[in-house]
């Protein structure tokens, strides 16, 4: 019976690392991120040639680098998926620490590329964004400071998660990069509750967010602008929005045809934040469920699994690792069909971009590592509290 409550398989001493990563590997949410990247492949194919056409590079060019960079990304989630938690922790704090720097020393060091937010490092070959690889190694520094502090005279955790979470919001909004600010004080909120906030804080929280989207509504233009968008009940037909709004009713049910979408010519983000206009388009709202029921899928499956785990600090973890990954693709799809302001945020695992696409690795290969079928010891362990 507590095999089938909690998930516990036996503890095969001396087994070979890769047979045991298999046994305990979490299949199902694996299969759905290869999916996701093969169908951000195919997007790719129909989304990134007028770009490329435009900027004098092979039609494919795009493509390929998409394919390079994703599999450096897919060899990061293997790799890391191997590790231990003990380990994982390890590796996300140095990490998280280099990526602090880094995001700190962007207005000095980084660049805009011409899009008015100093968000990337220019390597001349590619591109960095440090906030991308700053999520998941937040995530887990986070959780271990929660799961710190509820241990007895252990530190004050909380607080300290509090503070760091603050200085990377700040840095953030100076970039401006409102959507990455708001996807880490999700992804700290969220933890925040899993490990036991009054509700009352939360709510008061939540008006402090709003306050402090007020003040940036009335001090930044580059905000303002795009909340005045959302907010305007017509769409400007010549905008990003009102093209990816045209492409999403044009595609119907089943889109007009693989090559067919006109969008991907008119968009110069149809490869990365408009993904999925080109995806409603030329293949209609059956791929696009498909895309949702895929992260859908991740992030229940890894739910239910942490919800076995008696580790806080891996529940913890994997809870912040999967909801943050299930927001960022709700942002991005929302944006496409307005339901939400544009935030320039890229649809994981299936947008072009090399930061994007390892980061992403990395952060689900923690997931992966933190959701593997792990001996949990003995119930009655437990409830004496030694498990």
């Amino acid at each position: 019976m507590t095999e089938m409550v909690y998930g516990v398989v036996p503890d095969r001493g001396g087994e070979p690392v890769l047979p045991k990563w298999w046994r305990t590997l979490d299949k199902l949410t694996m299969s759905c991120v290869l999916i996701l990247f093969g169908i951000g492949l195919l997007l790719g194919l129909a989304a990134s040639p007028p770009l490329a056409s435009r900027n004098n590079f092979d039609p494919f060019h795009y493509v390929e680098r998409q394919a390079f960079f994703g599999g450096v990304a897919l060899l990061a989630m293997l790799f890391t998926s191997m590790m231990s938690p003990v380990l994982v922790r390890r590796l996300a704090v140095l990490g998280f620490l280099v990526s602090f720097i880094a995001l700190a020393l962007l207005p000095v060091l980084g660049t805009d590329f011409g899009k008015g937010a100093v968000r990337w490092y220019s390597l001349g070959f590619a591109s960095l964004q440090p906030s991308e690889f700053l999520k998941p190694g937040f995530v887990v520094v986070a959780a271990w400071l929660f799961a710190s502090s509820q241990e007895i005279n252990g530190p004050p955790g909380k607080l300290w998660s509090f503070a760091l979470c603050m200085a990377i919001v700040a840095m953030l909004v100076m970039q401006p990069d409102f959507g990455q600010a708001s996807l880490v004080l999700f992804g700290w909120g969220v933890m925040y509750f899993v490990a036991g906030a009054p509700m009352l804080l939360l709510v008061a929280m939540a008006g402090v967010v709003v306050m402090g989207g007020m003040v940036a509504y009335s001090s930044s233009e580059h905000f303002a602008r795009r909340i005045d968008g959302f907010l305007n009940p017509d769409v400007d037909p010549t905008t990003q929005l009102g093209y990816a709004t045209n492409a999403i009713r044009e595609g119907g049910l089943f889109g007009v045809g693989v090559g067919e979408g006109q969008v991907k010519w008119s968009l110069p983000d149809a490869h990365t934040d408009f993904i999925v206009a080109v995806a409603a388009e030329e293949y209609g709202l059956v791929l696009v469920l498909i895309i949702i029921l895929l992260y859908a899928l991740v992030v229940v499956r890894s739910l239910l699994r942490l919800m076995r785990e008696r580790d806080p600090f891996i529940r913890l973890a994997g809870t912040g690792l999967a909801c943050m990954f299930g927001v960022q693709a709700m942002i991005n799809m929302g944006v496409a069909v307005r339901l939400l302001p544009a935030k320039g945020m890229t649809l994981p695992f299936v947008s072009y971009g090399g930061s994007s696409l390892i980061a992403g690795g990395i952060g689900l290969g923690m997931l992966l590592a933190f959701t593997r079928t792990r001996p949990q010891g003995e119930l009655g362990d437990f409830l004496r509290g030694r498990g």
